[in-house]
């Protein structure tokens, strides 16, 4: 599993900014999934070869009581209980204050790592900024600028390194065996994850009944079906908003997110007797940002009238028109219909997210997209295609260089993008395209 790194701290310390510099973003991957309160946000980062999923939280008031600031406590809480690493951050230049002795308080009963974070200390020396900061007792502070980017990098660094040794049994995991094509299932509470899998094994593998947040962790079941090796990953189920900071909950959204990010191949379950909720659209949005391969499995199927059947799928259509690109498969977990297809469309998701594609045969297709459809002029001139290459596998990249590329229109990127769809026989997965111009080495120098 990726480290977990927890950004803690009072309100205007920046923790914000270093949250954005950490994922490289400007805001969070999946800032509005709902079971996240406002002000806590999970996105990923990757230093160098080495993923991380990191934690924003609102400013954090321990002491509170009621209203807002107490439920975005709640929310600090959870986040680090969640979390292997806490950054704790503070303000170098406000200084030391008696706020940030309650959250240290706090962090130190928690039994989590802390590592003490001065930010905001552009300009200043380090015993200036750290001194009065000794006094927490959490060790040697780590002077950063978030907004700078000064010392950030050592930061991140450290962090993954101190969340590793948090967990010595992964470390003797460096190479975990194969055990095939790893399957996530994700999807609201109570939508039939754990009884899919437990039809698909044949036995009573994971605990299902009729009781919303039954799984609290992330479950492995390794599963062989046609000669084939699967791992059956149970999700816990995301809950609404406001649901998420109960104790019971502890773990259920980083440990989806985390499955979501490592699986090859993500089952969105759906409840067919239940509405599409934009909860369900918010966890299928991150799957497409992951580049997951993706199935979308219609559970309870079997209990619908035709009349029920046409508005599902028409509610389907209009609330998840961005996975176009998925296959949909209409199952009953319980009877165990529909279950080979769902299976197969799994293989035929896979294939197309591992699919290798040759040069020539892409620089193929690029040039019988443009014969098909050449892109618009942009500013009297017209983009050049010249080839393309795979840049990239699961989910596939495309490459293709030329000159003047950025004049490509996003229409022309999803014409070319369904092309190379349908050419390949790309299904269910996403499918990127990079365009990158060269400066033509003919040209004369201005000047």
């Amino acid at each position: 599993m990726k480290p977990v790194i927890a950004l803690v701290g009072r309100p205007n310390v920046g923790k914000s900014t270093l949250f954005n510099r950490m994922t490289r973003s400007r805001d969070a991957l999946v800032a509005d999934l709902p079971g996240l309160t406002r002000d806590r946000h999970y996105g990923e980062g990757r230093m160098g070869e080495r993923p991380f999923l990191v934690i924003d939280t609102g400013g954090f008031e321990p002491v509170a009581k009621e209203g807002i600031m107490h439920e975005m406590a709640l929310q600090t809480r959870q986040a680090v209980a969640e979390a292997d690493v806490v950054m704790f951050i503070v303000d170098g230049r406000q200084g030391l204050t008696p706020h940030d002795k309650t959250i240290t308080d706090f962090l130190r009963k928690s039994g989590r790592k802390v590592m003490l974070v001065v930010n905001k200390s552009e300009g200043m020396k380090y015993t200036s900024v750290t001194a009065e900061f000794y006094e927490l007792g959490l060790g040697d502070p780590y002077v950063i600028s978030a907004a700078h980017g000064d010392g950030t990098l050592d930061l991140v660094n450290e962090a993954i390194d101190q969340a590793l040794q948090q967990r010595p049994e992964e470390l003797e995991e460096l190479e975990p065996a194969d055990h095939g094509v790893k399957i996530a299932l994700v999807g609201r509470p109570n939508v039939g994850k754990s009884t899919l899998i437990n039809t698909l094994v044949g036995e009573q593998r994971v605990i299902a009944f009729d009781m919303p947040g039954t799984t609290r962790d992330s479950i492995e079941v390794p599963f062989e079906k046609g000669g084939k090796s699967y791992t059956l990953i149970d999700t816990a189920g995301i809950r609404r908003r406001g649901k998420v900071f109960e104790a019971i909950e502890k773990f259920s959204v980083v440990k989806t997110l985390q499955s979501i990010s490592e699986a090859n191949v993500v089952v969105l379950m759906l409840d067919a007797q239940q509405d599409i909720s934009e909860q369900d659209a918010h966890i299928a949005g991150f799957i497409l940002e992951t580049g997951r391969a993706l199935v979308v499995a219609v559970n309870k199927w079997d209990g619908l009238t035709s009349d029920q059947r046409d508005q599902v799928k028409n509610d389907i259509d209009r609330k998840l028109d961005f996975l176009g690109f998925a296959e949909m498969k209409f199952i009953s977990a319980l009877k165990g219909t529909g279950i080979n297809h769902l299976m197969k469309a799994i293989d035929t998701a896979y294939a197309a997210a591992t699919a290798k594609l040759s040069t020539p045969r892409l620089t193929r297709a690029l040039q019988e997209a443009i014969e098909k459809q050449e892109p618009k002029r942009k500013g009297g001139t017209r983009p050049k295609m010249r080839y393309a290459h795979q840049g990239g596998q699961n989910p596939p990249i495309i490459v293709i260089h030329g000159n003047a590329l950025d004049g490509i229109t996003e229409p022309y990127k999803r014409y070319l993008e369904k092309h190379f769809r349908d050419t390949f026989d790309l299904i269910g997965t996403p499918l990127r395209i990079e365009l990158r111009s060269g400066r033509n080495p003919f040209a004369k120098d201005e000047g």
